[in-house]
């Protein structure tokens, strides 16, 4: 067994660890580090980072299929909102439910997007893609595609193409030509076929790779390169900012030039030309482990197994919700130390998320909406 493979070995034996702690313990406190002073005063100034508050949550209750919420995405006056259960729809103050017997591949939904040109909703399931168009969907899967698997973690529309993430590799659809195309270990530098996560921007597709890094394929050349973590090491991060934080990610998002790259073991920044890496112990992140992250401008939202985590660049603003009620604390961590020497200030907030296992996230100019494992929230922008 070679270097690398006996890495990776390592690596999914920390990871089975980290995932059994969740599951017996649960989330842990917030920013313990000595330079957190508590306060129930106002929030301080973030800069221009925005805060959220007002939080709403909609469970069972509220009329969603399930509490386990996948993935969350904004479509003008309604929200699409994967479910373990089927695919909600929220328009006009009331919750549809979509299940197989309409015509969904699988009841639990993993991805949504929708496409610019068209304006087709695409959805990734546990048991193929759909396409939702003029009320009817349509059902890709192995077995009438050229799908390369039915797992379909990650689903984006970039003009005409539509590019998926699944449990056998990354697949790309061409919607004017019909045909498929998929990149494994075999025809790109991957090391496995997992993939996690995809994204676009500047001509370019970025691949979450599951053992791989990150995956650049270039829509104009065809060509491919690979980010890893140069130390090769599954443990720790030998050697800062020196590459991707770690090979096993989670999720990459690409805004204004910056790609954003999640692990489970911290994030990293990329502006073309260097890496910068971000962990729990040195920043406002509030866990390495990051189940999903998103940009929208310079802003890059984190989801993770502790709560949500935003990130300009300079100043970090989290939400957390406490063990017992709906209160909660927000967590804003500035470059520089406040000027009575804090270098995070933590302030008790009347409502929270609703669960802080975060697993996706989206937006609209005032509102912000979070899935979590138990329930979907909406926060109000409050500056």
């Amino acid at each position: 067994m070679n270097k690398l493979k006996r890495n990776k070995l390592k690596g999914m034996n920390l990871i089975i660890i980290v995932l059994l702690s969740i599951a017996q313990f649960g989330f842990s406190p917030g920013k313990t580090d000595g330079t957190s002073k508590k306060s129930k005063d106002k929030i301080p100034d973030t800069g221009e980072m925005p805060v959220y508050g007002n939080w709403k949550t909609f469970t069972k209750k509220d009329g969603l299929p399930a509490d386990k919420i996948y993935c969350v995405r904004v479509d003008g006056d309604r929200v699409l909102v994967g479910t373990s259960d089927g695919l909600a729809v929220y328009e006009n103050n009331e919750w549809k439910t979509y299940t197989t017997e309409d015509g969904l591949a699988h009841k639990g939904v993993l991805s949504i997007d929708i496409s610019e040109v068209t304006g087709d909703v695409w959805i990734g399931t546990l048991g193929g893609l759909n396409r939702w168009s003029a009320g009817s969907f349509t059902t890709f899967t192995q077995l009438n595609s050229g799908l390369a698997n039915d797992i379909i973690y990650s689903v984006i529309c970039d003009g005409k193409d539509v590019w998926v993430a699944t449990g056998g590799g990354a697949g790309h659809y061409d919607t004017y030509t019909n045909q498929w195309e998929i990149y494994m270990e075999r025809n790109a530098p991957m090391h496995e076929p997992w993939t996690y996560g995809v994204c676009a921007g500047d001509s370019k597709i970025f691949i979450a790779a599951w053992g791989g890094g990150v995956i650049e394929f270039n829509t104009e050349t065809k060509k491919f390169r690979d980010y890893v973590d140069p130390d090769e090491q599954m443990e720790l991060d030998v050697f800062p900012d020196d590459g991707v934080v770690h090979d096993i990610t989670t999720g990459v998002s690409y805004s204004n030039g910056i790609l954003w790259v999640g692990t489970y073991f911290g994030l990293s920044w990329y502006d073309g030309a260097h890496w910068k890496s971000y962990f729990d112990h040195d920043s406002g992140l509030l866990s390495n482990f990051i189940n999903y992250l998103k940009a929208n401008g310079d802003v890059a939202w984190m989801c993770t197994d502790k709560g949500l985590s935003s990130f300009n660049g300079k100043t970090w603003v989290s939400y957390q919700r406490n063990e017992t009620g709906k209160t909660g604390k927000i967590f804003v961590t500035d470059g520089e130390r406040f000027a009575d020497g804090a270098k995070t200030k933590e302030v008790a907030a009347s409502s929270s998320i609703c669960h802080n296992f975060v697993l996706g996230i989206d937006f609209t100019d005032d509102e912000i909406w979070l899935a979590t494992s138990k329930g979907l929230c909406r926060g109000e922008k409050l500056k």
